[in-house]
C-alpha cells in the first residue's frame, strides 16, 4: 500500500492523527483552501502538505474524512466529483460523527465510481504522546476494510468490526452509541449545574455538596470535564442531533434537549459569558470539596 495519505481537516483530530501517521512514516495531504491561518500553522506544524482536491484524487491511497457532522456528506458529495475527473481508486473512509443513516447516505454516494468506502468512527481524544483514539472500522467490502486497517502500521489504532451485521452503519452506530453515553452524560451535568443555579446560588451549592456526599465519583467527572467540553460545545451540537435521528422519535428527543444545552454553552462564549461563569465557578466549588 503507498504511503500518501490525505487527512480533510486539519483540525484538531485531524491534524493530532495527521503527525502520527507522519510520524509513521506517511505522506500526509490536505486541502487548506478558506482555512484559517491558525489553520494553516496547525497543518504546517503537524507536517501536513497541502494539495488541491485533484491531486490528492491523484496521489492519495486512503482519504480519511474527519470533520464536523454536518459537514461530512457535503464534503463527500465534492470529493467525489473532483475524483470522478481522475478515475480515483482511493478508498475514502469516513471518520466523522454521523449516524448509521447518514454514513450510509454518504457510502451511496461512491456507488458507480471507482472508489470504495469504508464506515469509521474514533472513539477517544487527538494522540498525544503515548495516548491514541480507537478508529473503529466497518464496511460491506472485506478487501477495503483489510486495506484501511493496514493504517495500523503507521501509528493508528484500529479496530475492525466483524460479524453479523457488521457493514457500513455498524462503526458509526458504535461512535453514536459511545458517545450517546459520554458526551451525554455531560451534557445531563450542564443543564442541571444551570439549572439548579437559575434556581438560586444556595441551591447550587447545596447541589455540590449532597454530589460531593453520594455520588463523588459524578463530581469528580462533572469538574474534570466540563471545563474541556465549553470550547468544543459547538462541534457536540451537531453530534447531538445525529445521535438523536439514531434513535429515533421518543428516546433521540432526549438528545435533541442536549444539543440545545451545548448550543446555549456555545452562544454563551460568543456573548455575555453568563452560563460559562456559572459552570466555571460550580466546577470550581466542586474542585474544594
Amino acid at each position: 500500500m503507498a504511503t500518501t495519505i490525505a487527512v480533510i481537516a486539519a483540525g484538531a483530530m485531524g491534524s493530532a492523527v495527521s503527525r502520527r501517521l507522519v510520524q509513521g512514516g506517511c505522506t500526509v495531504l490536505t486541502n487548506l483552501d478558506g482555512r484559517s491561518e491558525s489553520t494553516r500553522r496547525r497543518a504546517l506544524e503537524a507536517g501536513m502538505k497541502e494539495a488541491t482536491y485533484h491531486s490528492i484524487a491523484h496521489e492519495a491511497s486512503i482519504v480519511l474524512s474527519i470533520l464536523p457532522p454536518s459537514d461530512a456528506l457535503s464534503f463527500a458529495e465534492s470529493f467525489v466529483k473532483e475524483a470522478n475527473t481522475v478515475s480515483s481508486k482511493v478508498l475514502f473512509a469516513d471518520c466523522n460523527a454521523v449516524n448509521p443513516e447518514t454514513v450510509q447516505r454518504i457510502s451511496d454516494i461512491f456507488l458507480g465510481t471507482t472508489m470504495s468506502f469504508v464506515d469509521a468512527g474514533i472513539i477517544g481524544s487527538p494522540p498525544k504522546d503515548d495516548y491514541d483514539p480507537v478508529f473503529f472500522a466497518s464496511s460491506d467490502d472485506a478487501e477495503q476494510l483489510h486495506k484501511f486497517a493496514q493504517l495500523s502500521k503507521y501509528g493508528l489504532k484500529i479496530r475492525v468490526l466483524e460479524g453479523d451485521g457488521a457493514g457500513v452503519g455498524a462503526a458509526s452506530a458504535l461512535k453514536m452509541s459511545y458517545a450517546g453515553i459520554t458526551k451525554g452524560m455531560i451534557g445531563v451535568l450542564t443543564t442541571m449545574f444551570l439549572g439548579a443555579h437559575a434556581s438560586s446560588p444556595a441551591t447550587a451549592k447545596a447541589l455540590l455538596k449532597i454530589l460531593h456526599e453520594t455520588r463523588p465519583g459524578v463530581l469528580k467527572d462533572a469538574a474534570r470535564s466540563i471545563p474541556g467540553m465549553m470550547p468544543k460545545a459547538y462541534r457536540w451540537v451537531g453530534e447531538m442531533e445525529e445521535i438523536a435521528g439514531f434513535l429515533g422519535q421518543g428516546e433521540g428527543d432526549t438528545y435533541k434537549g442536549i444539543a440545545k444545552v451545548y448550543e446555549r454553552v456555545e452562544t454563551s462564549l460568543k456573548g455575555n459569558n453568563a452560563d460559562i461563569k456559572v459552570l466555571k465557578g460550580m466546577v470550581e466549588e466542586a474542585k474544594k470539596l
